[in-house]
């Protein structure tokens, strides 16, 4: 058993770290961020705009992000060099780890004696497509579901006569707390219902209890600081769903189409229609659509013709579900109440489905599944008929292999073609060519119409940080968001077409240059499409 575990967690790291570098095919601008955050750290100790060992959060873009991705980033940012391998290692390890941890956590759950479910729950997380995807970019949302898989695990290890091990769960959430947003809604509810259900064992070891309850305050003290402040709710107030004028507009019709009755205005009250939308949103997250047939409809997060899970999954799943409720072994409902509380985040935001806001809720789907596998596995064992038994056996695993390498082929040959304009592919070979002339133009204008543009050239640059803070305009909005103008001689603007210096090297979309401009050079999607070119006027 050790051997197939050995081999589980080997195809694993294979699917993660497999030309890690180039599929994705390009950084989005938060893993160019974290890479460089992770650099400026490494360097003086100082985040980007110069904050000192940040605690609570690493300032992005005008977003306010829980730092510990860019502090697990700067050993291999130091060992490989500010490139996309780096960048992304701590996602693809921590992915491969969760693999792992996902066999020791079923076996804690179900018992010991749960081998089979363990290796195929470990085995279904390690050719999952959804956590294939978001281990290989550098996504904060996949260490923080490492660090949720680790605290669960090292609770119930704890409750099993080994106390000692509280507090390193307590830290383990903490580290979670401090890693991905989501998690902060998910722990919170996932340690409440853990303390209820084993109050008991927490009593009869009430100093561990107490101790380990201490140092989860003193940890969270800096956390519990900053969400009180503005920045702290500037993201959420962005993305959630209670900020959408559009739904009061819409209470604010109904009403009046009934003659603002006082009927009406309890039927059509806000908090009423909120929570139908939050409800919907939540159970956008469970459509068969989202989780066996196309996926998220963000490029970033699917491949967009296979599921998160995949299609062989559908049964597996439903057989699982119902089995896990029939047999009821041991802590099984950690399981479906680690699922519900999982994706709880992903109702409040606007864009649902969300297979990345919803992260935390793995490995629950894949055990389920295991679940449902073991038991198809142990019907197929049971018949009597050997030639039905072998062909039963050898289509279910035609069909999974067919749809495995359905994916893979997909993922690594043709994906990267397909959707490199979703990860700003361009940027990098722009940033390259501008390096390289830069000495010759007094002044560089570069296009901010697909978004962040200075953080790139801070990155592929290997930009010094202390000279970019002393030598960079920089204006911060009112709510919070932050635009870098300049740096060097390195212009970024919202506007280039208003833009008149005659002896000036321009970047742009190719929608944004003017029909007289001299072209000097295009840089072309994976698809042959033009994302941008360099220009004189």
């Amino acid at each position: 058993m050790k051997k197939l575990l050995f081999i589980i967690v080997i195809i694993a790291a294979f699917l993660r770290f497999f030309n890690l570098h180039d599929a994705p095919p390009s950084l989005t601008w938060d893993e160019a961020s974290w890479g460089y955050n992770a650099y400026a750290l490494g360097i003086d100790g100082h985040d980007e705009f110069g904050k000192f060992l940040p605690l609570a959060y690493i300032e992005s873009f005008g977003d306010f992000k829980p730092p510990v991705y860019a502090y697990l980033d700067i050993f291999p940012v130091k060992i490989f060099g500010l490139n996309e391998f780096a960048t992304r290692f701590p996602s693809a390890f921590f992915g491969v780890l969760t693999v792992l941890l996902t066999y020791f956590l079923v076996k804690e759950i179900f018992g010991k004696e749960k081998e089979e479910l363990a290796l195929l729950s470990s085995f279904m997380l390690a050719i999952s497509p959804w956590h294939i995807m978001l281990s290989r970019a550098a996504f904060e949302a996949n260490v923080a579901n490492f660090f949720i898989v680790l605290g669960i695990f090292l609770f119930l290890k704890s409750m099993r006569n080994l106390p000692l091990l509280l507090p390193l769960s307590v830290i383990s959430f903490v580290i979670a707390l401090n890693t991905f947003n989501s998690a902060r809604i998910v722990i919170p509810i996932l340690c409440l219902i853990l303390a209820v259900s084993f109050h008991k064992k927490l009593i009869e070891n009430l100093k561990m209890t107490i101790l380990s309850g201490i140092i989860g305050i003193i940890l969270i003290i800096p956390l519990l600081l900053f969400m009180r402040t503005p920045q702290a709710q500037l993201r959420f107030n962005e993305v959630n769903i209670f900020s959408d004028i559009g739904v009061i507009n819409r209470i604010n019709q109904e009403v009046k189409n009934d003659g603002n009755g006082k009927i009406s205005k309890i039927i059509h009250n806000r908090r009423f229609t909120y929570g139908v939308e939050y409800l919907r949103h939540y159970l956008d997250n469970l459509t068969p659509q989202f989780l066996f047939i196309r996926g998220d409809g963000n490029p970033k997060f699917s491949i967009q013709d296979v599921g998160q899970m995949y299609l062989w999954e559908t049964p597996l799943f439903v057989i699982g579900f119902l089995i896990l409720f029939r047999k009821r072994e041991k802590y099984w409902w950690i399981v479906p109440v680690w699922l519900v509380v999982g994706i709880l985040p992903a109702g409040f935001a606007r864009e649902t489905p969300h297979a990345l806001r919803i992260e935390s809720s793995l490995p629950t789907f894949q055990i389920i599944s295991a679940i449902g596998m073991v038991s198809m596995l142990g019907y197929i064992w049971k018949l009597k008929n050997k030639n039905i038994k072998n062909t039963t056996a050898v289509v279910i695993a035609g069909l999974i292999l067919i749809n495995f390498i359905y994916f893979t082929q997909n993922y690594f040959l043709h994906y990267p073609t397909e959707y490199s304009g979703e990860w700003q592919y361009g940027y990098k070979q722009s940033v390259a060519y501008v390096s390289s002339v830069q000495n010759q133009y007094k002044h560089i204008y570069i296009t901010e119409s697909l978004g962040r543009p200075y953080i790139y050239y801070l990155f592929y640059m290997n930009y010094n940080p202390t000279k970019f803070r002393q030598d960079s305009s920089i204006y911060r909005e009112t709510f919070g968001f932050v635009h870098v103008q300049r740096f060097s001689n390195l212009n970024f603007t919202d506007n280039i077409a208003k833009v008149t210096d005659s002896n000036a090297l321009y970047i742009s979309t190719p929608s944004e240059k003017p029909d007289t401009a001299n072209v000097i050079k295009e840089f072309k999607l994976l698809n042959g499409y033009t994302a941008l070119v360099a220009y004189t006027k």
